[in-house]
């Protein structure tokens, strides 16, 4: 059965891998969902990420990342942009999550950005997803 959003399917694998105190995810891989991956990385949200197998049938795995107490550095994902309503916005449009404690991932022209280096490129574009 083909997925209508992958998006959204590697947000939800995420969030219920997390919630389930899971050590890794797996998913089928997408250059967008690489993108994805990378600033999850940069920003702490995940130890690590690989591709696993060859390039047509490739899998990606997210290694997720546990605190003290064995908390989540993931406490949230939510998808802005959706295949039946897409969202864009202007630099000035940008928003912050939670004050900034959180990130919102834009699809840019320069590349999939997180949100602030986004409006420090003065780049607006699609609000793919926001992450907390």
């Amino acid at each position: 059965m083909a997925i209508s959003d992958p998006i959204a399917d590697m947000l939800t694998r995420t969030r219920n891998a997390v919630l389930a105190r899971h050590d890794s995810v797996l998913m089928p891989a997408s250059k967008m969902k690489l993108s994805i991956a990378q600033i999850l990385k940069e920003e702490g949200f995940i130890t690590d990420y690989e591709v696993i197998g060859a390039k047509a049938q490739a899998k990606l795995k997210l290694k997720l990342r546990y605190g003290e107490r064995n908390r989540p550095f993931i406490n949230g994902l939510k998808r802005v942009s959706k295949p039946g309503l897409r969202v864009y916005v202007a630099r000035g449009e940008i928003p912050r999550v939670y004050g900034g404690m959180g990130i919102a991932i834009v699809s840019t022209s320069g590349g999939v950005l997180p949100s602030y280096k986004a409006w420090q490129r003065n780049l607006g574009g699609e609000l793919v997803c926001y992450v907390w």
